[in-house]
């Protein structure tokens, strides 16, 4: 049985620090591969300082196309909006019954995974591994999710798409941090200006 740590973003835009971290999770655990599971719309963010989905999907799918352990997924463009995990890993376990999967977190997300639709259901339908960000959040070990979260010593991610879009919308170049052919993508659309 495949096992297959599920990355869910806006990917809003996609960059090298998102590759690093799919590729150590790829690399350095038991994860057989790592799907990128692109989200046409995060029910904590606001949708209009989002790129249209279909060019957020192609900018992901054009970084990834010579990463042979990540993969893209739309499952979410099929499903009802806004994006909620546990509907996504409820039909992905359901289509999917000969893989393991595993939700990719970071420790910013988990400070507030509480306050997720179905967090409780999301532990125990696959594990948790969960991935340093700029601060620590600990689980009690009396927590019954505490069993089922694994952290794991990855590389902090020195940006954001945040910050990159601020780099962007400045005029400035951002072509040491993003893909190469997701960077020529953007700059032949004009986005961020």
């Amino acid at each position: 049985m495949n096992k297959i740590g599920l990355y869910f973003g806006t990917f809003n835009p996609i960059h090298k620090g998102h590759l690093a971290l799919g590729n150590y999770f790829a690399e350095h655990t038991d994860l057989d591969q790592v799907w990128f599971v692109v989200s046409p719309q995060n029910p904590f963010k606001v949708k209009d300082s989002l790129l249209e989905d279909q060019h957020r999907l192609e900018l992901v799918r054009l970084a990834l196309k010579d990463q042979p352990n990540l993969n893209v997924n739309d499952v979410e463009f099929s499903l009802p909006k806004p994006s909620y995990t546990i509907h996504t890993l409820e039909h992905l376990v359901q289509i999917h019954p000969d893989k393991q999967f595993v939700l990719l977190m970071g420790e910013d997300n988990l400070e507030h995974f509480d306050q997720w639709k179905q967090s409780q259901r999301i532990v125990e339908l696959v594990q948790v591994y969960v991935y340093p960000r700029s601060h620590e959040v600990d689980v009690p070990k009396t927590s019954p999710t505490h069993k089922r979260i694994q952290f794991v010593k990855a590389p902090k991610l020195a940006y954001s798409s945040t910050e990159i879009r601020k780099i962007l919308k400045e005029g400035k170049s951002a072509a040491a941090l993003i893909p190469s052919a997701s960077w020529v993508y953007l700059n032949k659309k004009g986005f961020y200006k």
